[in-house]
């Protein structure tokens, strides 16, 4: 049995992480007070968004300082799926709040409530200011893997409730419509669903160890079988331990005059040469059987 390697230790981005956090809860705690002093529903949901990012983002962080600890005996991943525990909680944390906004939002439709604009639009600026500093500090580790996109997802979400605070507090000063307070908190449920749904079926899909997207396992069989020599596979299996990290295993037979002649070795170079080229798939497992072998375990593994 033989292996490829290619899983390096990921960018954490840490510090980054740490200030967005700083950031976030301070905005929490100026929202909590504008929503007080103002009765805001709209600034009153992104204070309880900002309290699931402070919680979100805290786990981040939490996971960014696990995914950096060495592999072990034990863990012979190390760390690496922490990071997505942390973006799947972080996700299904979203989505109770989305819901929970959404029902709120369509009460105050129905039973309007008095709104002080003035402090609501004071309060919607100083969180905007905050959320675009924290986007600012994200947008390179955004791409790095689940953990840092979740933190990216949750801060731009932020602000565009921000913005839907100060569009409301605008149209309330402006006409007295008290609805539009409401009005922006749908807003901020339907800016939050979405995309964290779409995040939660991508972390799930990982815990799931669902075959990888990019990954199509029928033509992953057909290039190897196109290699010489091999006269089957099965046991084919794909799935993520991590952003960036697909791993693939497969029983490969083989002729068996290539248990005699010395061509495995070349012959595992050929394929893990073609799944990393043509799937990017750099970690792979192969077995080597005779045919024979193959018959026995097709018996054994239906």
């Amino acid at each position: 049995m033989s292996h490829g390697h290619g899983h390096a230790h990921p960018e954490t981005h840490r510090g980054r992480l740490a200030l967005v956090l700083a950031i976030t809860a301070s905005v929490l705690v100026v929202e909590v007070v504008g929503a007080v002093v103002s009765g805001s529903l709209a600034l009153l949901a992104d204070a309880g968004h900002m309290l699931t990012d402070v919680a979100g983002l805290s786990l981040a962080l939490l996971a960014a300082v696990l995914a950096g600890r060495p592999a072990t005996e034990s863990r012979t991943w190390g760390y690496r799926r922490a990071e997505v525990l942390a973006a799947a909680g972080q996700a299904a944390v979203l989505l109770a709040v989305g819901v929970y906004v959404l029902v709120e939002a369509i009460r105050r439709l129905v039973t309007p409530e008095a709104v002080a604009s003035g402090a609501m639009l004071v309060f919607g600026i100083v969180g905007l200011a905050g959320n675009a500093v924290s986007i600012a500090l994200l947008t390179r580790a955004r791409g790095e893997n689940l953990n840092t996109r979740a933190a990216f997802l949750e801060v731009v979400n932020d602000a565009l409730g921000s913005v839907a605070v100060l569009a409301a507090a605008l149209t309330i000063r402006l006409t007295g419509w008290t609805r539009a307070d409401a009005i922006a908190s749908l807003a901020i449920g339907v800016l939050i669903l979405p995309r964290t749904w779409l995040l939660l079926r991508e972390t799930v899909d990982v815990l799931l160890e669902s075959t990888p997207r990019h990954v199509d396992l029928a033509q992953v069989r057909a290039h190897i079988l196109s290699v010489p020599q091999v006269r089957g596979v099965h046991d084919l299996h794909a799935s993520t331990v991590a952003t960036n990290l697909p791993v693939l295993t497969a029983h490969v037979v083989v002729e068996d005059c290539c248990f005699h002649d010395g061509r495995l070795p070349g012959l595992l170079d050929d394929l893990q040469g073609c799944l990393a080229g043509h799937f990017d798939v750099e970690h792979s497992t192969f077995q080597f059987e005779r045919e024979i072998h193959a018959e026995h375990e097709r018996q054994a593994h239906a």
